[in-house]
């Protein structure tokens, strides 16, 4: 019987961000699939407790700490990667986040926006999706073969309020992400593909506040989202599952430089 096109079976994939809440549940949904899944990042106690869920699901997983920020400490998780399970098939950029300085508050203008907080929030984006990028697709170049996959957001191709340094910073990643599809398609193949995936309103540990209060409703802030989104709740991680597999596996193979929005129809509602 020929494999299915979805078969992850066999192959390596490393995860940035894999302790997170949206980064542990694509590394699950890989690992679910017969990837051999190794889960990257810096807080140690998170990959654990990530790897070990996958572990007690029946998946292989292991963890490497380092900071998607130090080229060195990624060049040494590759070289441990190397020696664990192999050279890597497929990359999830999912390392990100934002920080309160990069945010414009309500009773803030953006002339009071923090230069360095705004500095940090793009190097965590931008630079903590290329600089693992550079360290571990070279060994897919060499084989012609692999599947990076970046996370993009809504507020790359939607300026939300408040969130000036994170838009700014998606946006350049999706710029990057079709930047690489066309550079190493051209010098290394057509078997390595860059693609990214757009999330729409996710609650993870940054955000909550935000978007829902302590007893589980919508703040002000969710309401509004809500009512632009067309499905009209929020995604759970595991929304995520089918895109990471559909860009991680040959059912994508004629699929590069795309975004690909799961966010419940928010990007397609006029508001009207």
């Amino acid at each position: 019987m020929q494999d299915s096109p979805f078969s992850l079976g066999g192959r390596v994939a490393v995860v940035t961000g894999g302790g997170g809440i949206l980064g542990s549940a694509m590394a699950r949904a890989l690992a679910l699939a017969g990837a051999r899944v190794a889960l990257l990042g810096r807080t140690a106690a998170k990959l654990h407790a990530a790897a070990a869920r996958i572990r007690a699901e029946g998946g292989e997983a292991m963890e490497i700490a380092a900071d998607v920020l130090s080229r060195e400490a990624l060049l040494r998780a590759r070289d441990e990667l190397l020696t664990a399970l192999g050279p890597p098939e497929v990359l999830v950029l999912a390392a990100g986040g934002n920080r309160l300085g990069a945010t414009i508050a309500p009773d803030q203008r953006v002339f009071d926006l923090d230069e360095q907080e705004f500095d940090a929030v793009v190097d965590l984006n931008l630079k903590g999706t290329l600089l693992p990028a550079l360290a571990f697709a070279p060994d897919m170049a060499a084989r012609g073969r692999g599947s990076i996959i970046t996370i993009s957001s809504m507020a790359a191709s939607r300026p939300l309020t408040r969130v000036v340094g994170y838009s700014a910073a998606k946006a350049a990643v999706e710029n990057l992400t079709r930047w690489l599809a066309v550079e190493l398609a051209r010098k290394h193949g057509p078997g390595l593909r860059v693609n990214s995936i757009a999330p729409g309103f996710f609650v993870t540990e940054q955000n909550k506040a935000l978007l829902v209060r302590d007893d589980g409703s919508p703040t002000e802030r969710g309401a509004t989202v809500l009512a632009h989104t067309p499905l009209a709740r929020f995604g759970a991680p595991s929304d995520l599952d089918g895109a990471v597999l559909w860009l991680a596996s040959d059912a994508s193979r004629f699929v590069t430089g795309a975004v690909i929005p799961v966010d419940g129809g928010f990007s397609a509602f006029a508001g009207v």
